[in-house]
């Protein structure tokens, strides 16, 4: 029953917190007015500004700032307790993380749909603005590179995930043709459609592909070059071509797992007891760094990202038809992904119990199952690992409603895989606006071209992955600067939205600004603790380039303080 509780409470507290909080947000804070224009009806082109419908934005929205993360991260930072991950996604996701998405999408609205980099040199300076291009580039490189290897890895995992995800691209493209061209009906468009692609997840089982080497290039290569082509070709397409439908679909396939999981914990407590077999508190766990502030960097996307600001200001604030969907794509979406965490959290503290199987094919449950799966940081450790524990716990769980195992680590599979392409998909698209807004203001012409940028953007990302070898692993050498600069991104942007109320007038910015505060804490501390491993382990690269991150930190937040004391005005 406490499993169930662990649910129920949080999700019954996500929708109070849109239904109150949010709105005073929209309202009482950031003013959304329906009389003001919107950039995808100003600068429509067809092509990235196109009004669309609410429900259709909203799912390209949730896939793109969900990706794997609040699947990974609830299932890595449980090993602190269950009671620290699941206060730190609650809290994080209704005061902090809903707030950071709605503004960024808000303030870019109101600037053209341009990017927070972009819409930094009005507020601040241009000096912010171009230090901001660079992180955000650095960031987006990492994501498309280490995106892209974790989809070939998952592939590898769940062979049976292959023709599925797959699939869904001609799916998606009919559905655009559908509803852009033909003008069907999108609620029966959208039924056939889920339907289709739930029919592949079934037939999937039945021809699992995996991927052969081809002489000494590894098949997780071979994925990678496959998958950076593809993003290429769909972040040059029209948005309403492919990538739009692909993530409406892919939302409804998500809502449609959240909900399977939903029941099956529900039945897994009436009719075997299921019970949170993960400890309350587990503060010093072997190998992990402290909880503070590594909570904060660990568990991101189901509690606060800056990467979420790239997305609300890149593609879904280009795509709002009407300013009060805002609340609904930018609020709720998240409040959205806090439920997905919590139901994960479920699922790696309590699913786990019911059945685990060792590397030595022993079935262990209870406390014996947790235990042997977060036995250490180590332990617990590597994709494979991280994502074992969710899908496994969501498959037994699912096993009490009568879904066989089998298809339910199917389900699991396609869900995690189709996520992290739909978020591969978004940043390779971001990157490229990313691209073009810096070489426009530096006067580079010939890279404002979709297909020129998005070249560069692929190729860069290509050029990370296979700079130490042919496995493709390369980018994964620079993820552990990663969560630091992520998260930097999301205390800047608060900082930004901050400077933004501050002119507006009145003590508004003071929902913006604490979270910021926070942020800004954590991060930094986060930053000077990786720097003191790094040089505990002599590792010149990310001794460097930490430093270089600390440092553009400290000048973006003095800057950006002073600015804010002087009270510059809207």
């Amino acid at each position: 029953m406490d499993a169930i509780l662990l649910m129920v409470i949080p999700c019954v507290g996500y929708f109070i917190a849109y239904h109150t909080y949010g709105r005073f947000i929209a309202h009482k804070i950031f003013n959304v007015r329906d009389d003001e224009s919107v950039p995808s009806e100003t600068c429509k082109d067809a092509k990235d500004f196109v009004p669309s419908r609410r429900g259709i934005v909203f799912g390209h929205h949730y896939t793109s700032i969900a990706g794997t993360g609040p699947i990974v991260g609830p299932a890595i930072g449980i090993i602190w307790g269950w009671v620290p991950a699941i206060i730190w996604i609650f809290v994080g996701s209704i005061a902090m993380g809903a707030v950071h998405d709605f503004g960024a999408l808000v303030l870019s609205m109101r600037h053209e749909g341009k990017s927070i980099a972009d819409i930094a040199s009005r507020y601040i300076n241009r000096r912010i603005r171009y230090i901001l291009f660079l992180i955000v580039f650095f960031e987006l490189l990492i994501v498309i590179a280490v995106f892209a290897l974790i989809i070939a890895l998952i592939f590898s995992l769940f062979p049976a995930s292959v023709f599925p995800v797959w699939i869904q691209i001609p799916i998606a493209v009919l559905l655009g043709i559908a509803i852009y061209k033909k003008k069907v009906n999108v609620t029966g468009a959208t039924i056939i459609a889920i339907v289709c692609m739930y029919c592949t997840v079934f037939i999937g089982q039945y021809i699992p592909f995996v991927m052969p080497q081809c002489g000494i290039v590894p098949a997780t290569a071979l994925w990678i070059i496959i998958l950076l082509i593809y993003v290429f070709i769909a972040s040059t397409l029209p948005i309403t071509t492919l990538l739009q439908p692909r993530d409406y679909i892919n939302a409804w396939q998500l809502i449609i797992v959240m909900v399977i999981l939903m029941a099956s914990i529900i039945v897994s407590g009436i009719t075997t007891d299921i019970h949170i077999v993960a400890p309350a508190f587990n503060l010093k766990p072997k190998g992990a760094p402290p909880l503070w502030p590594f909570l904060c960097l660990t568990i991101v996307c189901g509690a606060i990202s800056g990467f979420h600001a790239l997305v609300s200001s890149g593609t879904s604030s280009k795509q709002i038809a009407k300013p009060r969907d805002a609340l609904f794509i930018g609020y709720g979406a998240m409040m959205l992904e806090a439920a997905l965490a919590t139901l994960v959290i479920v699922a790696v503290s309590a699913g786990i119990g019911l059945a685990y199987t060792t590397g030595e094919g022993n079935i262990l449950t209870g406390a014996a199952a947790w235990n042997t799966h977060y036995a250490s940081w180590g332990a617990s450790g590597g994709l494979g690992s991280k994502i074992d524990a969710v899908v496994v716990g969501s498959a037994n769980m699912m096993a009490t409603m009568g879904i066989s195992k089998t298809i339910g680590i199917v389900i699991m599979g396609v869900f995690i895989s189709s996520f992290a392409g739909t978020t591969l998909d978004s940043a390779t698209r971001i990157q490229r606006y990313i691209i073009s807004e810096l070489c426009t203001s530096l006067k580079i012409s010939v890279m404002t071209n979709r297909y020129i940028a998005t070249l560069f953007a692929v190729c860069t990302a290509a050029l990370l992955a296979f700079v130490t070898g042919l496995d493709g692993k390369g980018a994964l050498t620079l993820w552990p600067v990663f969560g630091s600069v992520n998260q930097l991104l999301a205390a800047l942007a608060l900082i930004l939205l901050t400077i933004y109320l501050r002119g507006r007038g009145g003590l508004k910015y003071l929902v913006t600004a604490l979270p910021g505060l926070f942020m800004t804490i954590m991060t930094l501390w986060s930053i000077i603790f990786n720097e003191i491993t790094f040089i505990e382990q002599r590792n010149w690269l990310l001794i460097s380039l930490n430093t270089t991150i600390f440092i553009l930190a400290v000048w973006m937040i003095i800057e950006s303080m002073l600015v804010f004391m002087r009270g510059k005005k809207d």
